[in-house]
């Protein structure tokens, strides 16, 4: 599901160049969910952006569902990112003059889904924001705004799904509910997940941890909890784990008929 081979990322910087990532190998196959950790300054936000094609590494290659994207254009890395790739950032990114709905909307009307206002409605409710559509960002709490940024991401049911510390912004309380939400739709729609945290609770109910350091792979290992069915990698508690949360409805809705 997704490919990284031999990629380093360097920047200049006050006339010299610094090595962010450093020759990194690894694979992550389909549906499995995997935490990348590491102190401030590892390399770990970078790696999530190049994953979603919103930059380009300085050497090596990224294959998402079997395609390198480092070879794309722009134009077709955006609608390639539109179909496969969801992405949740740390702040929201919620456009500030939509409104909750608005905002879900956005990547379904971009999509070309006729129904992108019921669409949307739907997705909502699924991470218990019935209530909240016709509101604009600045008038939800924090984790609210996190849910609607779930929403948003998954709006358009992309295989891989991207988060970069969705917890960081977050009470402890709010940041848990937000986990059990994506590991819920996760579950339910079999989607890759890969996120970035500094929670080592987090981290640990993801199946696999890729730990970085300098810009290298220093250990990749899988939490006890984590076991193998059929070849796949499955949390074999993680159902456990999501039952403490009731939303309106764990999972998203089904795709419309023709």
């Amino acid at each position: 599901m997704i490919s990284i081979k031999q990629v380093s990322m360097v920047l200049p910087a006050a006339g010299r160049s610094v090595t962010i990532l450093d020759h990194l190998t690894f694979d992550i196959p389909i549906k499995q969910t995997v935490a990348i950790v590491g102190p401030s300054g590892s390399g770990k936000s970078t790696l999530l952006g190049l994953m979603a094609g919103l930059d380009r590494p300085t050497s090596g290659s990224i294959e998402l569902d079997g395609t390198d994207i480092t070879t794309m254009t722009e134009s077709r890395m955006a609608r390639f990112r539109r179909e496969k790739v969801g992405y949740i950032f740390q702040s929201f990114h919620l456009i500030p003059t939509l409104t909750a709905i608005e905002n879900v909307a956005v990547p379904l009307e971009l999509s070309g889904e006729r129904r992108a206002g019921e669409r949307a409605a739907e997705l909502l409710a699924a991470v218990g924001l019935s209530s909240r559509m016709e509101h604009y960002p600045v008038q939800l709490s924090g984790g609210e705004q996190q849910r609607v940024a779930v929403a948003r991401a998954f709006a358009c049911r992309p295989p891989i799904l991207l988060a970069d510390e969705p917890t960081g912004n977050l009470d402890s309380s709010t940041g848990a509910h937000v986990i059990d939400l994506l590991l819920s739709l996760h579950r339910d729609c079999g989607t890759t997940l890969v996120l970035v945290t500094h929670d080592t609770t987090l981290a640990s109910s993801m199946q696999r941890i890729l730990s970085l350091r300098d810009g290298h792979l220093e250990s990749d290992s899988m939490p006890s909890h984590s076991e193998f069915i059929d070849g796949v990698v499955t949390g074999a508690r993680s159902k456990d784990r999501i039952s403490s949360v009731d939303y309106s409805s764990s999972a998203l809705p089904a795709e419309p008929g023709p």
